[in-house]
């Protein structure tokens, strides 16, 4: 019997990624997504119930505007 399993993480190319990827996928702590967020810079990310999230090409545009 085999699972499939979506590929999470930050060189997923699906699904939303979390803090933690995020903040591996840009090298910097999670601290520092934390902060942005609450100055409002930093890439656009979503709450969804009571996770934070981020869409990886929106991350990516973003990286790629700075």
């Amino acid at each position: 019997m085999s699972t499939a399993t979506t590929p999470t993480g930050p060189h997923s190319t699906t699904g939303l990624w979390s803090v933690t990827d995020t903040a591996a996928y840009l090298r910097v702590p999670a601290k520092t997504l934390y902060e942005w967020r609450y100055k409002g810079d930093g890439p656009p990310s979503h709450r969804i119930g009571r996770y934070v999230r981020y869409v990886p090409s929106e991350v990516r545009t973003w990286v790629c505007d700075q």
